[in-house]
């Protein structure tokens, strides 16, 4: 056997245990909800156990309350990576032109990425609040009731996602712009370019990478955002995600056929996304790995 055989030889059985492991941490509970939603089972009559077959995902797909759970998903979904990006550049400027205190700036940023995101809902559930709210206050609106309408329940569960994981945005952001030479910009203003235009045509195109990383990640994870609508809103006013359809239907009703196709299903429209961002961006991921 060659050297290079033997440490792929080697290189394999040191990775071996993590593969194992990670196999029965993600595919066995992927596996066994799949096995699960092919039957109507509900865990109050465990002699009703009845195999279906794709029964459970005709129920669900027919259902328009799938779709509405599907709308409300990407609508919060869309909002909140928008604004991230949005908000992330600013930071991720701050942080990188700020040149004294910049290491106090950037342990302040993450402070709020560093809060358990059950604990950020509370708090912004709090702050909202009629009774012990400040918001209101703060912002002149008196009375209004953030939790008592769909739009505004949806508008707080944006604020309080997009204040959480807005510095991991400004990080991966960052990371873009400390490898765009200075030069660049320079030789833009010398030919007269606004701040705007060199945003739009150097900055944006020489960090297309981190962009669509930081989109990409930002878009899976708020896919399936579940503790803050449950703090917040615990799916009142048509604010529910289907990440809480799943949990609804398998701990609220017990339904575990239902609730199993449910999340197979949302894991389904994870991968999807996924292959989406992939194939429709690949060119240009490809394109910004290759730039100096």
């Amino acid at each position: 056997m060659s050297r290079a055989a033997a440490d792929r030889r080697l290189g394999a059985w040191l990775i071996a245990p993590a593969f194992a492991t990670m196999g029965l941490v993600t595919a066995y509970p992927l596996l066994r909800a799949v096995w699960l939603s092919l039957f109507r089972d509900r865990l109050t009559d465990p002699g009703g156990r009845v195999f279906v077959g794709l029964g459970n995902y005709r129920t669900i797909l027919r259902d328009p309350l799938w779709w509405q759970d599907v709308a409300t998903t990407a609508t919060i979904t869309a909002t909140s990576v928008t604004l991230e990006v949005i908000l992330g550049f600013v930071v991720a400027f701050a942080m990188l032109r700020v040149a004294r205190g910049r290491a106090a700036l950037r342990a302040v940023v993450l402070i709020p990425y560093g809060v358990v995101t059950v604990v950020a809902a509370f708090a912004w559930r709090s702050a909202l609040a009629l009774d012990t709210g400040f918001v209101n206050g703060w912002l002149g609106l008196g009375d209004f009731a953030w939790f008592g309408a769909r739009w505004s329940s949806l508008a707080a569960i944006v604020l309080a996602d997009v204040w959480k994981t807005t510095p991991f945005v400004a990080l991966l952001l960052l990371a873009g712009l400390v490898q765009i030479p200075d030069e660049l910009h320079e030789a833009a203003a010398l030919d007269g370019a606004t701040a705007w235009q060199r945003f739009r045509r150097v900055t944006v195109p020489n960090m297309k990478a981190a962009i669509l990383v930081a989109v990409l990640f930002r878009t899976l994870d708020a896919w399936r955002i579940f503790d803050t609508v449950f703090v917040m809103t615990a799916g009142a006013h048509r604010t529910e995600t289907l990440s809480f359809l799943a949990y609804r239907q398998t701990v609220t009703l017990l339904e575990l056929g239902l609730g199993s196709a449910v999340s197979v299903l949302l894991f389904a429209s994870v991968l999807l996304l996924a292959a989406v961002f992939l194939v429709a961006f690949r060119p240009d991921v490809h394109a910004a790995g290759d730039e100096p």
